[in-house]
C-alpha cells in the first residue's frame, strides 16, 4: 500500500514551491437585516466560491442584527453569533479564517492637505490633522490612512493628500466579540467600501459607487482605482417600503414583494396604480444626496464620476438603473462581484440575482486571500 500521507506531502511541498498552496477565507457581512457569508478559495491567482449563505434577522429575532442609534451601531451580540453560526454549518464551510466588513455609516472618512514632508514626518503629522477633524477623542477610535495624491519626500510637488478612516474602538469590540464566540479567527476588519472596491477592481476613471442597503445610502467616489470620498445618508431601502406600506395600507412584506415585482415599472394593479410615483418620492431623495455628493466631488477636484455602479439589494429594483442613468446622465451599471470568480455553472442565474448584494461579503473574502 502506498503511504498517502507522504504523498501528500510531498504535493503540498511542490505546490508551496511554486505558490500554489490554496488558501481559504470567509468574507462576513453583517447587514441590519441580512447576514451574508461567502467562502472563497483561491489556488495561484484562481479564486473559486466554496459556499455562501445568508439569514434575515426576522428568521432568529424580532429586532435588527443592527440599529442607528446616535450615530452608533448597537449589536444583538449572541443573536449575531448564532446567526453566523447557523449560516457556516448549513452551508458546510470549512474555513476558520474571517474578515469582517465594518458599516460605512459607523466610520468616519475624510481627506486634508499636507504640505511636502519626509516619510518620517508623515505619521506624525496625520495624528495631529487626525485630532482636529474626528469628533471623537482618538483614544476611543482606531485610525487608518493612506496617502492619495503626491508622496512623502517630493519637496518639489504641491503637497500631499491624506485619506484618513476612524472607527470606533466600541465597534471594534464587539466584531471581536462575535469573532470569538463562533470560534472563528478574525484577521482583519475594513469598511465596506473598501470590500467594495476590491470586489469590482479594477476601476478606471472616475466611478460613483452607490451602496443602497437597507438603512442607509452610501455613495463613494473613486477616481483611477482610489477613494477620494464616502458619504453615508438616508434615506435607504427599508424606508422605500414602509412608505408603499402605509401609502397603499398593505403590510410591509406585501410592499417588499410589491417593490420587487414592479419597482420604477408601471402597475395597473387595482389599488396599486401610484405605487410607481410612491416609491419615486424615496428614489428622488436618494438622488439628492446622491448629486450633493458628487457635487461636492467635482467642485474640490474639477471632474465629475464619468459611471455609476449600484450595489445592495435594492440594485435589482425593476427600472432602478435605468432611472438612475436618466437622472444623474451617466452610464448606470450593476455590480457583480462573481465575474472574475470561478463557481459550478448551475449556479449562474441564482447567483445573477445575488450579485449586488454579495459585493460586499465578496470582497472582505478576498482581502483575507491576500
Amino acid at each position: 500500500m502506498k503511504n498517502t500521507g507522504l504523498l501528500y506531502e510531498n504535493l503540498f511541498m511542490a505546490f508551496a514551491s511554486i505558490g500554489l498552496v490554496k488558501k481559504d477565507c470567509l468574507g462576513v457581512d453583517i447587514g441590519s437585516s441580512i447576514i451574508k457569508i461567502v467562502q472563497l478559495s483561491r489556488i495561484g491567482e484562481r479564486i473559486r466560491l466554496e459556499a455562501y449563505g445568508e439569514i434575515r434577522a426576522e428568521a432568529i429575532y424580532e429586532k435588527p442584527f443592527r440599529t442607528l442609534e446616535k450615530n452608533t451601531i448597537l449589536f444583538q451580540t449572541i443573536d449575531v453569533a448564532r446567526a453566523i453560526s447557523g449560516i457556516i454549518d448549513e452551508a458546510k464551510m470549512t474555513s476558520k479564517k474571517a474578515v469582517f466588513s465594518i458599516p460605512d455609516f459607523s466610520t468616519f472618512y475624510t481627506t486634508f492637505q499636507l504640505p511636502p514632508m519626509s516619510a518620517q514626518e508623515l505619521p506624525q503629522a496625520v495624528r495631529f490633522q487626525a485630532r482636529q477633524q474626528i469628533p471623537l477623542p482618538l483614544s476611543e477610535v482606531s485610525l487608518d490612512w493612506s496617502v492619495i495624491q503626491g508622496k512623502p519626500d517630493d519637496y518639489q510637488g504641491s503637497g500631499i493628500k491624506v485619506l484618513l478612516v476612524a472607527v470606533p474602538n466600541e465597534i471594534i469590540n464587539q466584531y471581536q466579540e462575535i469573532a470569538r464566540l463562533v470560534n472563528l479567527d478574525l484577521c482583519a476588519l475594513e469598511a465596506e467600501v473598501f470590500g467594495f472596491l476590491r470586489s469590482i477592481s479594477p476601476i478606471k476613471g472616475q466611478v460613483a459607487i452607490i451602496d443602497i442597503g437597507a438603512q442607509s445610502t452610501t455613495c463613494s467616489i473613486i477616481d483611477k482605482g482610489v477613494l477620494k470620498l464616502s458619504r453615508s445618508f438616508g434615506p435607504a431601502a427599508n424606508e422605500i417600503i414602509q412608505v408603499l406600506s402605509k401609502a397603499l395600507q398593505i403590510d410591509f412584506k406585501e410592499a417588499q414583494a410589491l417593490n420587487e415585482k414592479y419597482g420604477l415599472l408601471p402597475n395597473d394593479k387595482p389599488g396599486m396604480e401610484n405605487a410607481r410615483e410612491i416609491t419615486l418620492t424615496i428614489i428622488d431623495s436618494i438622488l439628492r444626496e446622491i448629486n450633493k455628493t458628487i457635487q461636492g466631488f467635482s467642485l474640490t477636484e474639477g471632474k465629475s464620476p464619468e459611471s455609476v455602479i449600484l450595489a445592495g439589494g435594492a440594485a435589482l429594483t425593476p427600472g432602478l438603473k435605468e432611472y438612475f442613468s436618466e437622472k444623474l446622465g451617466k452610464k448606470t451599471e450593476i455590480a457583480n462581484p462573481f465575474q472574475n470568480i470561478f463557481y459550478p455553472p448551475i449556479l449562474e442565474n441564482t447567483l445573477i440575482k445575488l450579485a449586488p448584494s454579495y459585493v460586499i461579503a465578496i470582497g472582505s473574502a478576498i482581502r483575507g486571500l491576500e
